[in-house]
């Protein structure tokens, strides 16, 4: 297990020099963080305390509590993208948690119109980063037999690093699962994935050097048709272009390591993606880091299917554990 945990926070590391500054970003899917009450707007009865995964007060606080502890093991980051996170009022909770009310996070949200209510957000450091603009990409699906289909929208924030001052645009997104099957699924995110394709172009045509970092659960990996062809999102380690895009995360592919687990399988699911300006070495301000957040304490030892992220739930079943998902991060270097 300790041979594990070091593997995923050190595999591809970059030292750097002591004379250079780093601003830690960091995404993390939390699965299920409601609150306790009955949103009649939305289908979040089951995270109650009388719903079926019996959501109580103190299951809420122990869960926001190891949350915390998650965050400040990992250095506190400045910007933290959330999945899974029902509304403001949880994001507040969550920052104002134990270590994490000496951050004095901000937190950029918009409800989104999933059906089961859960949405995702940034949090960000208001003392390092100062938001310019916030605003989402809704996603629109066409009717399946019938049916609306809805899930969450994109955020997207433009803010300025206060210690360098720069720009940066950031989305968070969290794309349709794979629920009915990888092949069956696949037709969601790409849509998602050529929504956000257009308005990576449009910040692109407007000024070249644009800063842009994406990140998110995507449920898919890095070389998955919705990111690498439709999001254009290429290896980090991949010749250089202009206006192009680069996933941190496509390192990992094929290393049997990843940020969730399905039955014995690592999946890279979550990622975090740059723009060309940010994936050059030696620039201004480049990214540097990529890496699995994975302790030994983040892990359950599965006896048929090995170490996995210790969950919150399994179904019905309450583990009360962090999250299904592990998080990831990057260091931005100038």
């Amino acid at each position: 297990m300790r041979s594990l945990a070091i593997t995923f926070l050190l595999l591809f590391s970059l030292t750097l020099l002591s004379a250079q500054q780093s601003i830690r970003v960091a995404f993390y899917n939390v699965e299920n963080l409601f609150d306790l009450e009955d949103d009649p707007k939305t289908l979040d009865e089951d995270f109650t305390p009388t719903g079926k995964q019996q959501w109580t007060a103190e299951r809420y606080q122990k869960k926001l509590g190891q949350l915390a502890k998650v965050l400040e093991e990992m250095g506190s980051p400045v910007l933290v993208g959330l999945a899974e996170v029902e509304n403001g009022k949880v994001l507040e909770a969550l920052a104002a948690t134990g270590p994490l009310r000496e951050s004095k996070y901000g937190i950029a949200h918009f409800d989104s119109p999933d059906l089961r209510g859960i949405d995702v957000a940034l949090l960000y450091q208001k003392k390092s980063f100062k938001v310019l603009e916030q605003d989402f990409i809704r996603i629109d699906f066409p009717p399946e037999d019938g049916e609306a289909y809805t899930s969450r929208d994109i955020l997207h924030v433009k803010g300025k690093l206060k210690s360098s001052g720069d720009v940066l645009d950031i989305f968070v997104n969290h794309w349709p699962s794979r629920r009915g099957g990888l092949e069956a699924s696949e037709p969601r995110r790409l849509l998602v994935a050529s929504k956000l394709k257009a308005k990576v172009d449009e910040l692109f045509a407007a000024d070249s050097l644009a800063n842009i970092l994406i990140m998110g659960d995507f449920n898919d990996e890095p070389e998955n048709k919705s990111v690498r062809m439709v999001l254009g999102a290429q290896p980090l380690e991949s010749s250089m272009a202009p206006r192009s895009l680069y996933n941190c995360f496509s390192v990992y592919q094929g290393k049997k390591l990843g940020s969730y687990n399905y039955r014995g399988d690592w999946n890279m699911l979550d990622q975090i993606i740059v723009s060309t300006n940010l994936a050059q070495g030696g620039k201004k301000l480049h990214v540097s880091t990529p890496a699995i957040f994975g302790p030994e304490w983040l892990f359950y030892k599965d006896s048929r299917n090995g170490p996995t992220p210790n969950r919150t739930y399994g179904g019905p079943n309450y583990y009360g554990g962090y999250s299904d998902h592990l998080p990831v991060f990057v260091d931005l270097v100038y």
